[in-house]
C-alpha cells in the first residue's frame, strides 16, 4: 500500500520504520521544519532511505489551504495517510484525498479526554485505566470514527513520563502498525465515537497548573503528577514554587509523584498461591529472628537483630522456596519490613519489578570500523533527558570541523534537578545503604565495562577531542580503567583511627575517628583528557561513598555521556552519577553556588579556579580542590643521556598535541649541549606525521577546538614580536580541521610573554643556562606563580636530589616525564592549585573526618 506519513518525533520515526518493514511503500513524509538546525528524527530517517521529505511550517493561512502544499501532497499518489503524533492541523482536502482516508494516533481512550493534553488529564482525573486510540481523522476535535483501542492500568505513582514510556510509546507504535495491517486486509472497523463520557479539557499550560489546596490529598497528588515536569504544578509561597518533593513525618524526602507509594492503595493484592508463599517466607523470618514472637507486616528485619550473615541466609531460603528466584542482598536492604519485602517478592515473581528501561536516543556513526552509539542528552537521576527548553548545541569534530551531533545544553534548572537526584541518592538511596565492599564491586564492574567498550570510548575521544586513537586507547581510556580499578580496591579500606587522649579520672575515655563521605560533589572537568579527567576525580569521589554531578567541557561531552550509559549497565544506582554538558559560566557557576553541593573538584585555568574558590566560600563554605594552570620547567643538564633527554623532551611538550596540564612549558638546556639538543629536536619534529587521529601511524592530531587553535597562532605571534627565534612551525596546517604545526622557539628570555605564559599546545620553549650554574637555573625555573610539575635530566644523583628538593612543584620527574600512575598523588603548588588527584591522598579530598569520644 502507498502511504504518506505525516507527523514528527521518535514515535513517528518508529512507526515509519515498522511500516517499511511490513513492506508498505512510503511515498512521502511530511514533518516539521528543523529546529535550531536539528532535523526531526522522522525526517532524518526518511532522508536516509531516499524517501521524499517535506518540512512544512504550515498547511493553511487564515483558514485557507495553501494550494502549492496540496499539490506537493497530491503528486505522491498516496492510498492512505498515517498520522503518528501529528501536531499540525491537516486540511480536509488532504485528510480525505487517499482511497483509504487517514488514520491518526491519540493518547487517550476516546471519547474521554479529547484534546491536546489527554495524558495529563488521564492522570489529573485519577483514571484507573488509560490507553490510546487509533481513529479515522475528521475535521472535529478527535471526534472521528474509532478503528482500534488498547488500554492499560494506571499505577498510583504514574506520571506523564512513566505512562508514555511504559505503554503509550511502545504499544502505540505496535497499534499504528496493526491498524494499517487491518486496513490493508480490509478488516478495519469504523465505529462511531459515542458522546457519552466525552470531555473537552483544554491544553494544560503553566498559568493553569496552579495547585488548589482546598481538595482531598489524593486529588492534589493527581494534579501534581498529571502536570508532571511540563508544565509543572506550582503554588505560591512568597512567589512561585515548583512542587517536586514532599517530606514525610519521619523526615524522609521523596519525589512528590511517589507520595502514594506508601498508601495501602498501592499494595498488591496477593493470590491464594502468593499468600501461601508469603506465609512460608514469614516462617523463614521467624527462624532467622528467634527473638521476635510474631512477625508482623511492620517487623523490621534489621531492627529485630538481623546481621549481614542473616541477609545471605534469607536470600538463599527465599530462592529455595521460590524455585531459584533471582534475589540480591540489596533487595533486603531496600525492603526491610516484612510487608515491604513480601510486596517486593511478589512483584519479582510476577515479573513486574523492573524499573522503566532507560530510553537512550543514540546518535549512531560508522567510524573506525565500529558502529558508535553515542548518547547526547543530559543524564539525570539515571535517565537520559533533554535540557530545559529543549536547548541544544553542536559538538564539532576537530579533524574536519564537521558537526558530530546536537548535544543537550544544560540550564540552571537542570543543575537543580541533578543535584536533587544526587542528594536523594545519597540520603535515601541504595548507595548509602550497601556496604563498602559491595560499592567496590560495582566500581570493579564499571571498570570491566569500560574495558569492554575501550575501542568505542577511544574512538569517541578521537572524534570529539581530536585525540590520537592509539594514545586515547592507552592513556585517555586505559588510565581511566586503571583508575576505577585502583579506587574500587580502596572502598573497604577507608579507615579511621583510635586516639589516646587524657582520661577523665576516675573514668576513662575512648576517642576514635570516622572517615565519612561528604555528600553531593560537583566535578568540573576540562577538554584535554575528557574521560581521564572525569575518571581521576569521579573514581575517588564514588569510592568514598559520595554522589556526583559532573560537568564535562562543553566542547567534549560525548565520552562523559557514554560513561553515563556504562554506569547504568554496571548497576550504579540511579542518581549517584549525573552528567550535565553545558556552559561553564552557567552550569559550573550554579554548581559552585548550590547550597546542597558540599564539594567541588575542578581542573582548568587558574583564573576560573579563583572564581570557583570564591563562589564556594560565599555559598556554603564548600570544600574545594583545584588543579589549575602550569608552566612546568624542564631542566636538561649537560651530563644527561642526551638521546633520552631529546626523546622525553619531545614527549614533555608534544604529548597529546601539547594539550597536557603538566606539559613542559619551558625547557632550560645547559649551554654546552644546547645547539646539539635543538638540532636533534628539529630532526625529530620533521619526522612527526600530522594527520587524522584515527590513522594508526599518526603522531600529531588536531587541536581540540577552533578558539584554542587561534590562541596558539596568536601565542606564536607574541613570541616572534618579542624577539624569540622561531626555529620551526608556528602556524596552522593548511588542511581542513584545527591542525597546528609542532613548533620550536629558541633564544627565549625570561621577560618574554612565551617564557611566562602557558600555551597549552605543541610549542617547545627553549632557553639556555650557563654551564654548571645550578642555582641560577633553579631560581629561573621557580620564578613563576605556577607549580604543577617539573623535570630534571642528569646522571648525577646528588644533583638530581638537590634540584628536586629545590623545585617548587607538586611533581618532579627525574630522567623521565609524563610518568603519572593511579597510585601516585597528583596536584600542584602555588597558583597551580591545591588538593590531590590519584593515590590514597585523593580519597581525603572526598571525605570528612568525624571525631567520636566515649566516656566509660
Amino acid at each position: 500500500m502507498k502511504i504518506a506519513v505525516i507527523g514528527q518525533s521518535l514515535f513517528g520515526q518508529e512507526v515509519y520504520c515498522h511500516l517499511r518493514k511490513e513492506g508498505h511503500d512510503v511515498v512521502g513524509v511530511f514533518t516539521v521544519p528543523d529546529k535550531d538546525g536539528k532535523a526531526d528524527p522522522l525526517g532524518l530517517e526518511a532522508e536516509k532511505d531516499g524517501v521524499p521529505v517535506f518540512k512544512l511550517s504550515r498547511w493553511r493561512v487564515k483558514g485557507q489551504t495553501l494550494p502549492d502544499v496540496v499539490a506537493k501532497y497530491q503528486a505522491l499518489g498516496a492510498e492512505l495517510n498515517v498520522l503518528p503524533f501529528c501536531s499540525q492541523f491537516i486540511p480536509m482536502e488532504v485528510i480525505n484525498a487517499p482511497h483509504h482516508g487517514s488514520i491518526i494516533y491519540h493518547p487517550s481512550l476516546l471519547p474521554r479526554h479529547r484534546g491536546a493534553s489527554a495524558i495529563n488529564w488521564t492522570l489529573i482525573h485519577g483514571d484507573k485505566k488509560g490507553g490510546f486510540t487509533i481513529f479515522w481523522a475528521d475535521d472535529g476535535l478527535d471526534t472521528g470514527d474509532l478503528l482500534l483501542q488498547k488500554e492499560c492500568e494506571i499505577l498510583p505513582d504514574d506520571t506523564v513520563s512513566t505512562l508514555y514510556n511504559r505503554f503509550l510509546f511502545p504499544e502505540g507504535i505496535k497499534g499504528m502498525v496493526q491498524a494499517v495491517r487491518l486496513i490493508a486486509e480490509g478488516k478495519a472497523p469504523r465505529l462511531p465515537q459515542p458522546e457519552e463520557g466525552a470531555t473537552y479539557e483544554g491544553i494544560q499550560k503553566k498559568e493553569t497548573a496552579k495547585i488548589n489546596w482546598e481538595q482531598p490529598a489524593e486529588a492534589i497528588h493527581n494534579w501534581i503528577r498529571g502536570n508532571d515536569k511540563v508544565p509543572g504544578a506550582w503554588t505560591e509561597a512568597c512567589g512561585q514554587l515548583l512542587v517536586k518533593n514532599i517530606q514525610l513525618e519521619d523526615g524522609k524526602m521523596i519525589p512528590a509523584s511517589h507520595f502514594f507509594n506508601r498508601a495501602d492503595s498501592s499494595a498488591l493484592e496477593l493470590t491464594e498461591e502468593e499468600l501461601v508463599i508469603a506465609e512460608a517466607v514469614r516462617s523463614a523470618w521467624k527462624r532467622i529472628l528467634p527473638n521476635v514472637l510474631e512477625v508482623e507486616d511492620s517487623t523490621d528485619f534489621f531492627k529485630s537483630g538481623a546481621a549481614s550473615v542473616d541477609v545471605v541466609r534469607l536470600v538463599e531460603e527465599v530462592k529455595e522456596l521460590c524455585d531459584g528466584l533471582e534475589l540480591e542482598n540489596e533487595d533486603i536492604y531496600m525492603a526491610t519490613t516484612f510487608g515491604d519485602f513480601i510486596q517486593l517478592l511478589v512483584r519479582k515473581l510476577r515479573g513486574d519489578d523492573k524499573d522503566n528501561k532507560c530510553i537512550i536516543d543514540y546518535v549512531e556513526k560508522a567510524v573506525n570500523k565500529l558502529t558508535l552509539r553515542m548518547p547526547h542528552q543530559l543524564f539525570i537521576g539515571g535517565m537520559f533527558v533533554g535540557a530545559e527548553g529543549a536547548k541544544t548545541y553542536e559538538t564539532i569534530n576537530p579533524t574536519d570541523g564537521s558537526v558530530i551531533c546536537q548535544v543537550s545544553l544544560a540550564q540552571v534548572s537542570d543543575v537543580d534537578k541533578a543535584v536533587a537526584a544526587a542528594k536523594d541518592a545519597f540520603e535515601n538511596g541504595l548507595w548509602g545503604k550497601i556496604n563498602a565492599r559491595d560499592r567496590g564491586q560495582l566500581l570493579y564492574r564499571l571498570a570491566d565495562l569500560m574495558e569492554q567498550h575501550q575501542e568505542e570510548l577511544a574512538t569517541i575521544e578521537a572524534l570529539d577531542a581530536g585525540a590520537v586513537y592509539t594514545l586515547a586507547l592507552k592513556t585517555h581510556v586505559g588510565m581511566s580503567i586503571q583508575t576505577f580499578r585502583y579506587f574500587a580496591g580502596w572502598c573497604d579500606k577507608i579507615q579511621g583511627s583510635t586516639i589516646p587522649i587524657n582520661h577523665a579520672r576516675p573514668n576513662r575515655n575512648l576517642t576514635l575517628t570516622r572517615k565519612e563521605p561528604i555528600g553531593v560533589c560537583g566535578i568540573i572537568i576540562p577538554w584535554n583528557y575528557p574521560l581521564m579527567m572525569l575518571s581521576w576525580k569521579t573514581a575517588a569521589c564514588l569510592a568514598a561513598g559520595n554522589t556526583v554531578v559532573i560537568k564535562p567541557a562543553q566542547v567534549t561531552p560525548l565520552t562523559a555521556l557514554k560513561f553515563a550509559e556504562l554506569t547504568l549497565k554496571a548497576g550504579i544506582p540511579k542518581g549517584v552519577v549525573n552528567i550535565l554538558p553545558g556552559s561553564g559560566s552557567l552550569i559550573g557557576q550554579r554548581l559552585s553556588d548550590h547550597p546542597d553541593v558540599r564539594k567541588i573538584g575542578f581542573t582548568g585555568s587558574t583564573e576560573v579556579g579563583k572564581h570557583i574558590m570564591k563562589s564556594c566560600a560565599l555559598s556554603n563554605v564548600k570544600k574545594v580542590s583545584l588543579e589549575l594552570g602550569g608552566k612546568s620547567p624542564l631542566i636538561i643538564f649537560a651530563d644527561c643521556d642526551l638521546s633520552k633527554a631529546v626523546q622525553m623532551g619531545m614527549s614533555s611538550v608534544f604529548f597529546n598535541k601539547g594539550e597536557n596540564c603538566i606539559a613542559a612549558g619551558r625547557l632550560f638546556v645547559e649551554d654546552s649541549i644546547h645547539d646539539q639538543f635543538v638540532r636533534k629536536v628539529v630532526e625529530e619534529v620533521k619526522k612527526m606525521k600530522i594527520g587524522n587521529p584515527l590513522d594508526r601511524d599518526t603522531n600529531h592530531g588536531p587541536q581540540n577546538h577552533q578558539a584554542h587553535l587561534q590562541k596558539l597562532v596568536e601565542y606564536c605571534q607574541h613570541g616572534v614580536e618579542e624577539g624569540a627565534t622561531l626555529v620551526c612551525g608556528g602556524k596552522q596546517v593548511s588542511r581542513p580541521g584545527f591542525f597546528f604545526e609542532p613548533t620550536v622557539f629558541t633564544d627565549v628570555e625570561d621577560h618574554m610573554f612565551i617564557a611566562k605564559e602557558e600555551s597549552f599546545g605543541p610549542i617547545m620553549i627553549i632557553s639556555r643556562f650557563a654551564d654548571g650554574d645550578v642555582d641560577t637555573v633553579l631560581s629561573r625555573a621557580n620564578a613563576t606563580e605556577f607549580g604543577l610539575a617539573s623535570g630534571i635530566f642528569t646522571k648525577d644523583i646528588n644533583k638530581a636530589l638537590y634540584v628536586s628538593d629545590k623545585l617548587e612543584a607538586g611533581t618532579v620527574f627525574v630522567n623521565t616525564y609524563n610518568k603519572t600512575d593511579v597510585a601516585a598523588p597528583f596536584g600542584g603548588f602555588k597558583q597551580s592549585g591545591f588538593g590531590k588527584d590519584l593515590g590514597e591522598a585523593a580519597l581525603n579530598e572526598y571525605l570528612r573526618v568525624k571525631t567520636v569520644t566515649f566516656e566509660y
